[in-house]
């Protein structure tokens, strides 16, 4: 696993900053399970300026379109509870894209007005 993050601290609140390392632990329980072992994995921190935004991204075998939707029809609640479910709690949104062959990237970006 790689991880950049900028050269000076990220501030956040104390739940916040524990909400959004639950869901990049998630995340990369995810890549763990789904990728195997040998997976790369990258983690990208960014403080923008009006939101703080967490990708991680893997070149695991990417998922087919509508695998998630069908989890959560399936009640597989993963990756709606532990991932987008906390980050909309602190007014955030995340963005999946995967491609079968391709890997996935998860980002996550969190408004600093709500935080």
């Amino acid at each position: 696993m790689t991880v950049s993050t900028p050269a000076t601290e990220v501030r956040l609140p104390a739940h916040a900053a524990g909400e959004v390392g639950a869901a990049v632990a998630a995340a990369l329980d995810n890549v763990r399970r789904h990728c195997g072992e040998e997976a790369r994995a990258w983690v990208l921190l960014e403080d923008g300026e009006g939101e703080v935004t967490v990708s991680v991204r893997d070149d695991g075998p990417g998922m087919p379109p509508g695998r998630l939707d069908r989890a959560a029809a399936d009640g597989r609640l993963g990756v709606a509870q532990s991932i987008r479910g906390r980050i909309a709690d602190l007014g955030g949104t995340v963005a999946i894209v995967s491609a079968e062959g391709e890997g996935t990237e998860v980002e996550m970006t969190v408004p600093r007005a709500r935080v």
